[in-house]
Parts: C-alpha cells; sequence; structure tokens
C-alpha cells in the first residue's frame, strides 16, 4: 500500500494525513476483495525497517491499528472478515499490541476472508527465523539436515497457517514503484506481479477488478511450458 506520503504531499498536507485517509481506504479494498471472492488479502502495513522513519511517523503508524480497529471492526465482523496480524508482534508498543491481539481474537471464529496485515514485518528477517527453528530441530535430534526442503520452510513461515493460500496468486503495488520491497521473498516466487501508477489513497475497487481481471487471463507456468505450443 505505497504512496500515503506522496499523495499528502500533492494535498499540502503532512504525511500524517495521507496514513489517514490510506487507512479508510483499507476498509473498502478490504469489502471490495471480498466481494471479489478473494480468500486472503495480505497488506503490508508496517515494515522491520519503516522504524527509521521520523518519530512523529512511526508514532502514528503505531496508533492506526488503534483507530482502524475502533472504527471499523463492527464492520469487519458483520461481514464475516477473519482479521490476523503476521510480523514480530513482540516488538511493538504495548497498546499496539494489546489491540492487535483483541482483533485477532474477535474474529477468531469468522469464516470469510482472511484480512492479513504484515505489521512489523520483514521477509529477510522471517527466513532467517525460519532457518534457526529449523536449526534448532536439527539440534535437538527432531529433525535431519537432509529433511529440510521447501515445504519445510514454507511451513516456518509466517504464512503457514494458510496452507494451499499460503502462496499469493496475486501480487499488486501501487505508487508506481516497481520493487518489492522485502515482502514476501519466499512466498512471491511464481506470483503474478502487477503495478498501479496511483498512490494507495487513490486506488479503488474498480482498480482492483481489473488487476484481478487481467490475473485471470494470465498464462501461470510455473516454470513449465505449455504442451500445446511444444
Amino acid at each position: 500500500m505505497d504512496g500515503n506520503g506522496r499523495w499528502a504531499k500533492k494535498q499540502h498536507r503532512p504525511r500524517i494525513y495521507g496514513h489517514r485517509i490510506g487507512m479508510d481506504n483499507v476498509q473498502k479494498i478490504t469489502l471490495a476483495a471480498d466481494r471479489l471472492g478473494i480468500k486472503v488479502l495480505t497488506l503490508y502495513a508496517f515494515s522491520t525497517e519503516n522504524w527509521a522513519r521520523p518519530k512523529e511517523e512511526v508514532a502514528y503508524l503505531m496508533n492506526l491499528p488503534v483507530r482502524f480497529f475502533d472504527k471499523y471492526m463492527p464492520t469487519l465482523i458483520e461481514n464475516n472478515v477473519k482479521v490476523n496480524i503476521m510480523g514480530y508482534l513482540d516488538e511493538l508498543p504495548q497498546k499496539t499490541y494489546d489491540v492487535v491481539k483483541k482483533a485477532m481474537e474477535q474474529t477468531a471464529q469468522n469464516t470469510g476472508l482472511i484480512l492479513n496485515f504484515a505489521f512489523n514485518y520483514g521477509s529477510r528477517k522471517e527466513i532467517v527465523t525460519a532457518v534457526q527453528e529449523l536449526a534448532k530441530e536439527v539440534e535437538e535430534g527432531k529433525l535431519k539436515s537432509t529433511e529440510i526442503d521447501e515445504q519445510a520452510i514454507s511451513q516456518h513461515l509466517m504464512t503457514a497457517k494458510f496452507k494451499e493460500f499460503g502462496d499469493p496468486d496475486l501480487l499488486i503495488r501501487t505508487s508506481g514503484e516497481q520493487r518489492i520491497s522485502n515482502f514476501l521473498l519466499w512466498q512471491i516466487a511464481y506470483s503474478e506481479l502487477a503495478f498501479s501508477n496511483k498512490n494507495w489513497p487513490d486506488f479503488d475497487e474498480d482498480d482492483l477488478k481489473n488487476f484481478v481481471e487481467n490475473y485471470r487471463h494470465r498464462d501461470r507456468r510455473f516454470g513449465k511450458i505449455d504442451e500445446s505450443e511444444s
């Protein structure tokens, strides 16, 4: 969800204003994704590198989950949305931690779209953590090093709980930037990539529909070839 700050600058407003409007757009896009039948919507909300931003902006971002769930939790529950937060949550301020844990608990029994926030998340750190966990299992004699394969690594990533939906089919980045920025590096090995020139606050339901429709017409081969063309 890139471009909140640049959007605000164009409006001659502070960056935090862009984050507030971007927060409101999360609710709109979530409901749009649900209507499209999407199973898991993962939104990159705060990276492990974002702590380097100005303290005022970081403090505002840490308070956004409080404002978001206070405002939109009734709508999420009404629409059977299940909230998940993945990242290094133990490093969050206590108030932020309490709010995200409560949001997950309140929607734990919901069976609809999974709204997955990547918050204080970084993919390289996630992979390192997975490798460390596997190494510990080897040290404890629970696992042989030769048993470490792609499946074993995937099962130790934060997306493992989504099972067959752990690897995204489609990755969309807004704001015109064309880079991954340490997001789901393992999981997007065969994801389709799409880039929007719109900043996140301007990204709407029609944009999402268009990207999904474009995705439906892509030929996903996963490294194989189409036998009919050989």
